[in-house]
C-alpha cells in the first residue's frame, strides 16, 4: 500500500471539485482527505500504486464543469495517517496560490429547478450550485467559503445546511447555496418612493411584476450579478429613446437579453460559435450581424445612404426592434439570461429588453442600493433590488466571432480572473504588477507563470472610474497575497494609472519599469499566442488611436520590429496634428481639416474642390484660428494615428462629421456601411493609393494620393459605401505594401495585428488575408481584447523580460 500527498492547482475551488474527488477516490477504493488550502486542492490518499494512479487519471477525465486544472503533482506522504475512510476536510489557511472562478451563468439544472413548482427553489431568484452561481462577483478573501464571501450574512436553514453537507448532492459545499427561507430576497419599488406590490400588477411576485413593467414601456434598475443595469422593453422606441435621454447616451448601442436563442434568432442569424459563445458558463454579449444583412441581395436592396439607422426597422420581424437600439450598426450585442433573477424576469417575454449599465455618463455602474437610488433615480422609474452585496464590480464581458475565431472586446463577466498561462521562459518570474493603460484600464498580476488579469475597469479619466480602479486593485491584492517585486507602467506621463503605479513604487521602494503603449500591445499578443521567452523578434503592427511614444510624440501608427524586452521601430504613418488635443477624438472633422492640410494647400484644395460639401463644411469653422494652433503647435500635437485616420475619412464623407459621443464613433459607423462582397469586385473598389515614403528616418505611410483620389470620388458622387469599402481596401494594401517592402532589408516569418483599430473586422481579414498570401504568419487576439484592454498583459510580460535577462 502506498501513502500519497496528491497537490491540485488550477481553478479547483469553489466547482464542485472536493466531492467529485471524494466520489472518484470512494470508487477507487482509496482512504484519505480531501481540503482546499490556500494553493489549490489536497489530497492525502492511502491505496495500492495502481488504484492512486487510476483515481489521478479518472480525475482529470471527470473534472467538474467550471474547474480547470493547471498542474497535478504528487508526492509520497510521511506524516501520520489515521483515516479508516474517505473524507471531506476542512479548509486550510496558508500561502494563497490557487485561483477564483468567474462569476458562471445559471446551470440547467438550476433553471429546472426555478420553473419546477414542486421545488423548493421555485422562482427563488439566487438559486444557484456548484455548477453555477457567484464567485468572483461576491468574494472578499481565500478560501473560497461563504463566510468569505457576501454569502455569509444570510446564514443556511436547516434544509440548506442538510444539502450542503450531503456529498452525494450537486449543492456540496455550494458557498452560495439559499433558498427562500435563509436567502437573500428582492424588492420592487418606485423611484418616487411611492408604495407599489406586486398585487398592484395581480402578478405572481415583484419579479413578474417587472415583466409587466417592462412590456408597459417603464425603466427598471436591475440588480444583478455584478451591477445594476438599466432595462426597458427594445421593441418600444418612445422607451428606448427615454432611456437614451435620460441617461445621456444619445448613440452608443444598448446590448440587448433575449428569453432564448429561438428569440435572437428573429434578429440575428448566429453560428454555431456564436451560439456556443451565448451558450457558455460565461455567457457574454456577443455582437452579431442583423439578420438579412448577410446576403448580397438582401443588403443590396436595403441599402440607402441611410441604411445602417434603418436596417433595424427593414429587417421584418414580429417583434422589430426600436431603431434607436443600435443606431449606426450592422450589427447587435446579444446576451442570454445567466442569473434566476434574470431567467425569471424573460419567462413571459416573447421580445428582447434592452439590459445596459446602470450608471450615469462615463461612470462605473451601481452596485450599491442607496447609490443607484441616488444616482439612477432620475433615469430608472423602478427599482429591482436585492440585500446581498456586490463585492467586485463586474460588467458584461463583450465578444464576437470573426472569420472562425473569437475575438474579445471586453473581458470581464465569465472570464475575468481566471489566469492566463504564460509562454514557456516565464515560469519563474517574481510577483509584477502592471497597471494598465488610462482607457479601457484593466491591470494584471504576475506570479508562478500565469497572468492574471482584472476585468474591465473602464476610463480613469473619471474620478468615480479612477476610484473603483484603486479599490479593485486593492482587493485583488489582498485576494492574491500577492506582493509586487516590480511595477509596470505605461510611458505616458499624465496617465493616472502610471502616477499612481509611481506613488506606490515609491513609498514601498519597488523598481518601476516604464513601458512604451505599442509595445505592449505587441507583446499582449506574443504572449497569449504563447511565443517562448526567447524567441526572434516578429513584426508588429500596433494601430490605435493615441500612445505615447518614445520621442515623445503621439504615436498610432507603427510597425515595429520587437521581442520581449525591446523593439525597433522601423515604419509609421505620416503625423498629422490634432487641433485641440482630446477634443480631435469627439469632433472629427478636426481630423479631416488637418489631414487635408498636411496634404494640401488651402487655396488649392478650393481651387479643385470648392465644390465639395466637406469643403464648404470646413470654410465655415475659423480656420484662421485653427491654423495658428497648428502653426504655433498649442494644444495640437503631432499624432500618427490611425484611428484618427478613420475619423477624417468618415467626417469626409458625411460620417458623425460634426461630433462623436464615444471613441471610434466614426470608424465603426464607416465600417458597417461595407458591404464585404463588394471587397472581391476589382471593378467596384479600385483601390486608392498610399505613398511609401521616410520621414525623421524611418519610413511612414502617406495618405496624401489617398486624399486626391477620394475627393475625386466625393466629386463624382461615388456612394458612401462604396468609398468606405475602397477605403478599408486601400489601407489594408498599403499596411501589406510596408510590409513586404520592410521584409526586404529584415527578417520577417510572423506579424502580430494588434490595437484597437484591429478590431476592426474588415481591416483585419483583410490584412490577414493578404499577408497570408505572402507565407507570413499572423498572430491576432483571442483571450485579451485588442484594444487598451490587453495593455497590462503586456506590460507585465515585457517587465518580466528584462528583469530575467536585463
Amino acid at each position: 500500500m502506498s501513502i500519497e500527498e496528491i497537490r491540485v492547482y488550477g481553478t479547483v475551488q469553489g466547482v464542485g471539485f472536493r466531492p467529485t474527488v471524494y466520489r472518484l477516490a470512494k470508487a477507487c477504493g482509496l482512504r484519505g482527505e480531501v481540503c482546499n488550502d490556500g494553493q489549490g486542492v489536497l489530497i492525502r490518499a492511502c491505496g495500492s500504486d495502481e488504484s492512486i494512479t487510476e483515481f489521478v487519471q479518472i480525475l482529470q477525465q471527470e473534472c467538474p464543469p467550471l474547474a480547470r486544472i493547471s498542474q497535478i503533482t504528487r508526492t509520497p506522504y510521511q506524516g501520520e495517517f489515521i483515516f479508516h475512510d474517505f473524507i471531506i476536510s476542512s479548509s486550510v489557511s496558508n500561502a494563497v496560490k490557487t485561483e477564483i472562478a468567474a462569476d458562471a451563468a445559471t446551470c440547467p439544472q438550476c433553471q429546472e429547478d426555478i420553473f419546477n413548482p414542486l421545488s423548493r427553489w421555485y422562482r427563488y431568484p439566487f438559486t444557484n450550485c456548484t455548477h453555477c452561481g457567484p464567485r468572483l462577483s461576491i468574494i472578499r478573501a481565500i478560501p473560497y467559503d461563504r463566510n468569505n464571501t457576501s454569502m455569509g450574512a444570510f446564514p443556511m436553514c436547516s434544509e440548506c445546511a442538510k444539502e450542503y453537507n450531503d456529498v452525494e448532492n450537486r449543492r456540496f459545499h455550494a458557498q452560495p447555496i439559499a433558498c427562500h427561507i435563509c436567502g437573500p430576497k428582492v424588492t420592487l419599488e418606485r423611484a418616487d418612493n411611492k408604495p407599489i406590490s406586486a398585487f398592484m400588477f395581480s402578478m405572481l411576485d415583484d419579479i413578474d411584476a417587472v415583466c409587466t413593467l417592462l412590456q408597459k414601456g417603464e425603466i427598471v434598475a436591475i440588480k444583478g450579478l455584478g451591477g445594476i443595469h438599466l432595462a426597458c422593453d427594445a421593441t418600444q422606441e418612445t422607451a428606448v429613446q427615454k432611456l437614451r435621454d435620460r441617461k445621456k447616451r444619445y448613440h452608443k448601442p444598448f446590448a440587448l437579453m433575449a428569453r432564448d436563442i429561438t428569440v435572437i434568432e428573429e434578429y440575428c442569424t448566429p453560428s454555431a460559435k456564436e451560439k456556443e459563445l451565448l451558450e457558455s458558463s460565461a455567457a457574454p454579449i456577443v455582437l452579431m450581424q442583423i439578420k438579412g444583412l448577410e446576403d448580397r441581395v438582401t443588403r443590396e436592396k436595403l441599402l440607402t445612404p441611410n441604411f445602417c439607422t434603418d436596417a433595424i426597422n427593414r429587417v421584418s420581424t414580429p417583434n422589430s426592434l426600436a431603431p434607436s437600439v443600435a443606431p449606426g450598426q450592422n450589427t447587435l450585442g446579444f446576451m442570454l439570461p445567466y442569473t434566476p433573477l434574470h431567467h425569471l424576469i424573460l419567462k413571459r417575454m416573447n421580445r428582447p429588453i434592452v439590459l445596459t449599465s446602470g450608471n450615469i455618463y462615463d461612470e462605473p455602474q451601481c452596485i450599491d442600493n442607496e447609490e443607484a437610488r441616488q444616482k439612477l433615480g432620475k433615469i430608472a422609474d423602478y427599482f429591482l433590488l436585492h440585500n446581498r452585496e456586490i463585492v467586485n464590480r463586474v460588467d458584461d464581458s463583450v465578444m464576437r466571432v470573426v472569420g472562425d475565431k473569437v475575438q474579445t472586446i471586453r473581458r470581464a463577466r465569465g472570464y475575468a480572473p481566471a489566469p492566463i498561462n504564460l509562454p514557456p521562459g516565464f515560469n519563474n518570474v517574481p510577483h509584477i504588477l502592471a497597471m494598465g493603460s488610462e482607457l479601457k484600464n484593466t491591470f494584471c498580476l504576475l506570479r508562478d507563470g500565469q497572468a492574471i488579469l482584472s476585468q474591465h475597469l473602464g476610463d480613469l479619466e473619471n474620478a468615480a472610474a479612477f476610484n473603483a480602479y484603486q479599490d479593485t486593485l486593492n482587493l485583488y491584492l489582498n485576494l492574491f497575497e500577492h506582493k509586487p517585486e516590480v511595477i509596470s507602467l505605461d510611458l505616458h506621463p499624465e496617465y493616472l494609472s502610471t502616477k499612481l503605479g509611481k506613488q506606490l513604487a515609491d513609498a514601498n521602494k519597488i523598481k518601476v519599469y516604464n513601458i512604451q503603449h505599442h509595445h505592449a500591445h505587441i507583446a499582449a499578443c506574443m504572449a497569449e499566442n504563447n511565443i517562448p521567452l526567447d524567441s526572434n523578434p516578429v513584426l508588429g503592427i500596433a494601430l490605435d488611436g493615441l500612445g505615447y511614444g518614445e520621442d515623445g510624440t503621439l504615436w498610432g501608427g507603427e510597425f515595429l520590429l520587437a521581442d520581449y524586452r525591446q523593439f525597433k521601430r522601423l515604419a509609421t504613418f505620416k503625423p498629422v496634428a490634432m487641433i485641440g488635443g482630446t477634443q480631435a477624438i469627439y469632433q472629427p472633422w478636426r481630423n479631416t481639416y488637418a489631414q487635408l492640410l498636411s496634404a494640401f494647400t488651402w487655396q488649392d484644395l478650393k481651387q479643385e474642390y470648392g465644390d465639395l460639401e466637406i469643403l464648404q463644411f470646413l470654410e465655415k469653422k475659423p480656420l484662421k484660428l485653427l491654423n495658428q494652433l497648428i502653426d504655433k503647435q498649442i494644444n495640437s500635437p503631432q499624432a500618427s494615428s490611425v484611428g484618427r485616420l478613420f475619423d477624417a475619412v468618415a467626417a469626409a464623407i458625411g460620417i458623425c462629421r460634426e461630433e462623436c459621443s464615444y471613441e471610434g464613433q466614426a470608424a465603426i459607423a464607416m465600417e458597417a456601411l461595407v458591404d464585404v462582397h463588394s471587397l472581391n469586385n476589382h471593378e467596384e473598389t479600385q483601390i486608392y493609393p498610399f505613398k511609401l515614403d521616410i520621414s525623421d528616418s524611418i519610413y511612414c505611410i502617406d495618405p496624401r494620393p489617398m486624399w486626391q483620389a477620394l475627393l475625386h470620388d466625393l466629386q463624382q458622387q461615388i456612394s458612401q459605401p462604396v468609398i468606405a469599402a475602397k477605403f478599408h481596401k486601400s489601407l489594408a494594401t498599403a499596411i501589406v505594401e510596408m510590409v513586404k517592402h520592410l521584409r526586404t532589408e529584415n527578417v520577417i516569418h510572423k506579424v502580430i495585428l494588434t490595437g484597437g483599430v484591429f478590431q476592426n473586422s474588415i481591416l483585419l481579414q483583410q490584412v490577414t488575408k493578404r499577408l497570408e498570401a505572402l507565407e507570413i504568419k499572423v498572430l491576432t487576439h483571442s483571450l485579451v481584447p485588442a484594444n487598451d484592454g490587453g495593455l497590462s498583459l503586456g506590460q507585465a510580460v515585457i517587465a518580466a523580460a528584462r528583469l530575467i535577462n536585463p
